[in-house]
């Protein structure tokens, strides 16, 4: 079942559609709830009727479809309660805080690293990144994500792979020329963690059939930027898998129906994929060369990111962002 936000004047939070599995066609769910952020509050109650919904959409039997145009949804979820990022991809950690001139944590690979992001307001999947400074240092980070049901505090990794009902793509806008400064203070990033996007459409996981499979998706995540190729990173070397990730979100709390979790920037050691984010490709230019070649994004600048399934579908829609100077 693939779910979105159909944009509307009335709601920040959208409208409620199904979108069936060739993402050609959408019908209203507002029947059955009026948003995607209300679903997941009842989903016990709501995933039967959704998944009916689907079914007949993709039967062509559905009343009320319509032809879907990529700028008319938002991000598949536009607002919720909260965003919980991870850094489960240790080589992106490494060359990170090789830029910087930080030291790896003790626990790298023991301890996810995790901050809580922007979520009251993520950017809909086809808007301009807005960027007021050039020094801030713009940058992308291509993610997958989950969107979680509530989660009881102290659960296990195991167990908390449970509770997680939809799969996403977010791009993680970072300001990077902010991060020094914020981290230095001692109190973790806020200025340099602007608003996000996700992709146009959330996922369950039958969606993702045999690429899912050890809480990771094991697809490369396409990421071109200006138009050109960048990377093609392979989602499935998370070292920390969703539930160890949602287990360390919820080891002091309880997290509510709708949480994001993010994976942090898709990233392999092999650099012939290339790379999820700035960052990275130019921390790999310092090894190879010596130099730092590639700058961060100036105004017009754009970045595209999309996950195809084994038989070269897209999965969850395309988020296609430019930089916009304001």
């Amino acid at each position: 079942m693939k779910l979105g936000s159909l944009k509307s004047s009335q709601s920040m939070d959208g409208e409620l559609c199904v979108i069936s599995r060739d993402l050609k066609t959408a019908v209203k769910a507002t029947a059955i709830a009026p948003s995607l952020r209300e679903a997941m509050e009842k989903w016990s109650e709501k995933e039967a009727s959704l998944k009916k919904l689907s079914d007949d959409l993709n039967a062509g039997k559905a009343t009320g479809a319509f032809a879907v145009k990529e700028g008319d949804f938002h991000s598949a979820l536009p607002r919720t309660w909260l965003f919980a990022d991870g850094s489960a991809f240790i080589y992106h950690i490494k060359l990170v805080r090789m830029a910087r001139k930080a030291p790896l944590p003790e626990t790298l690979s023991t301890v996810p690293l995790m901050y809580q992001g922007e979520c009251g307001q993520f950017l809909a999947p086809t808007e301009d990144i807005p960027q007021r400074d050039f020094a801030h240092g713009t940058d992308f980070e291509g993610e997958v994500g989950v969107v979680t049901d509530f989660v009881p505090m102290g659960v296990t990794p195991d167990e908390a792979l449970k509770y997680i009902r939809l799969y996403v793509l977010i791009n993680d806008v970072s300001l990077r020329g902010l991060i020094p400064e914020e981290l230095a203070a001692g109190f973790g990033f806020f200025q340099s963690k602007p608003a996000s996007a996700l992709a146009p459409f959330a996922v369950t996981a039958d969606e993702l059939g045999e690429a899912l499979k050890d809480g990771r998706i094991h697809l490369p995540l396409n990421v071109k930027y200006n138009g050109e190729f960048f990377g093609k990173a392979n989602a499935g070397a998370m070292h920390f898998h969703f539930g160890q990730l949602i287990a360390h979100a919820a080891k002091t709390r309880n997290l509510a129906a709708g949480s994001v979790i993010g994976s942090g920037t898709v990233s392999n050691e092999d650099h012939a994929n290339g790379s999820s984010c700035l960052a990275e490709k130019r921390m790999i230019e310092q090894i190879e060369t010596g130099a730092i070649k590639t700058p961060f994004m100036k105004s017009g600048d754009t970045v595209e990111m999309e996950m195809f399934n084994a038989q070269g579908e897209s999965i969850f829609g395309r988020i296609f962002q430019k930089v916009k100077a304001v």
